[in-house]
């Protein structure tokens, strides 16, 4: 069963929130009916697509972030007295729109649509920022990776390459864009996310003989184990592991090396050997691009880390929270947008939906401003209800996220699976 963490989210957040807080109570703009939206200026360099995850654990962190004793205590330093009362009762009471985990997205895409008073609203921006910039930096970069290897599941093995408390979030993301599974046991604890594993190199140089590690580790686990074969010697290794295990041995693998030649080769031993059912899994710096080399390679499975948990390459998405509609002194909503050179937002509340051909095919995305897109009746609304009157209506299971992200990825025009270089593969249109 997922547990996720339960401790306050408070504190997730940068100082200014709080002085811009203080400031308004003062001035009595404070409790302005307010619209923020979480939003990419742009993919990164060179993707095609995005993918949107965090959206559970930011529901999380929602229902979390309030602010206790011990906080309040802390922060008598920050803010003065009026502040701290309005915190100590604290609670978001609004309603949040979004596109659901698992979606994919492209420039403007109104990710998050978050509608209370400015207070309510202003505070949420950090630890919001802070979960969906990591999270679907990870799903984007593992959507590639998942799409290169198509049916050889991919496992994530990142944990030893980021802070320990990404390293579970990343494994979060990486299965709703299609991992199978993750090394990283608290992703299993919180999150349901299935584990798997075996040994190191370390395992087999413990013992005094790799014969000696690999009976170990077989009379421990059993014969569908997998078996580390390349500390010393591949090809003597194979063929220990065969005799030791029988031909029924699960897989073996390989962290080092051409994988493409050494795996050509290893598939030909275990054949000739009768293990002609024994799976090749291959590790060792691996991102989309090396796995979509490996594709005429007799692969099984894929272990992808360093790459996966830095978004090969692109750790962050660019999102922004910004203010884009409050109500005005006379009660009325206006629309706002910020004009810097460079860091443009589009003022007023935003739908979208996601324009397609009669057969399904993905054309353009569409946002309106301030009133929902006509749907042409082929066409896909994206913003699913999240939070209502402060609470969470939108939480829903990895397994529905996944299915999601797959069907999402699926009705992407064709040149979203090259691995190339390339603009969004459909433009964002405002209406």
């Amino acid at each position: 069963m997922a547990t996720p963490p339960t401790q306050g989210t408070a504190l997730l957040t940068d100082h200014y929130e709080l002085t811009m807080l203080q400031a308004a109570l003062q001035s009595g703009t404070a409790h302005r009916r307010s619209v923020f939206e979480l939003f990419p200026r742009r993919l990164p360099e060179g993707r095609r697509y995005g993918v949107v995850a965090g959206v559970g654990r930011a529901l999380d962190a929602i229902e979390r972030f309030a602010f206790d004793a011990p906080t309040l205590a802390f922060l008598e330093e920050i803010v003065d007295g009026p502040t701290l009362e309005w915190l100590a009762s604290y609670r978001f009471s609004g309603d949040v729109w979004g596109y659901g985990e698992g979606e994919a997205y492209f420039p403007f895409s109104p990710l998050l649509v978050v509608e209370s008073t400015f207070a309510e609203a202003v505070l949420l921006e950090t630890v919001l920022l802070s979960i969906y910039n990591h999270d679907s930096a990870v799903a984007s970069a593992a959507s590639r990776m998942t799409l290169a290897a198509g049916d050889r599941p991919c496992i994530e093995m990142g944990s030893r390459r980021t802070h320990e408390e990404a390293a579970v979030a990343a494994a979060r993301a990486a299965y709703v864009a299609g991992f199978a599974a993750s090394s990283n046991l608290a992703a299993r604890q919180r999150y349901g996310v299935p584990t798997t594993g075996t040994s190191a190199h370390s395992f087999t140089l413990l013992h005094d003989s790799e014969a000696d590690a690999f009976r170990a580790q077989v009379d421990a686990l059993g014969k569908d184990t997998t078996l580390l074969v390349d500390t010393y010697d591949v090809a003597a290794a194979v063929r220990l592991a065969v005799e030791t295990a029988g031909p029924g041995l699960g897989a073996v693998r390989l962290d080092s090396g051409d994988l493409a030649v050494l795996a050509t080769q290893v598939r030909a031993q275990l054949d000739a050997l009768g293990a002609t059912g024994t799976r090749i899994i291959v590790t060792s710096d691996l991102d989309e691009h090396a796995i979509a080399a490996l594709a005429a390679a007799p692969v099984d499975g894929y272990g992808v880390g360093t790459e996966l948990v830095t978004g090969s390459g692109h750790p962050t998405c660019g999102f922004v929270y910004k203010l884009v509609a409050h109500e005005s002194a006379s009660g009325e909503m206006m629309s706002v947008a910020k004009k810097s050179v460079d860091k443009i937002s589009v003022g007023g509340r935003k739908y979208a939906l996601r324009r397609r051909t009669a057969s399904g095919v993905a054309e353009a995305e569409v946002v309106g401003i301030g009133h929902r897109p006509v749907d042409d009746g082929d066409d896909r609304a994206l913003l699913v209800p999240l939070v209502r009157d402060g609470e969470v209506v939108g939480r829903e299971s990895l397994d529905d996220a996944r299915a999601r992200h797959l069907a999402s990825r699926a009705e992407l025009p064709v040149a979203s699976q090259q691995m190339s270089r390339g603009e969004p593969v459909i433009p964002t249109v405002h209406e």
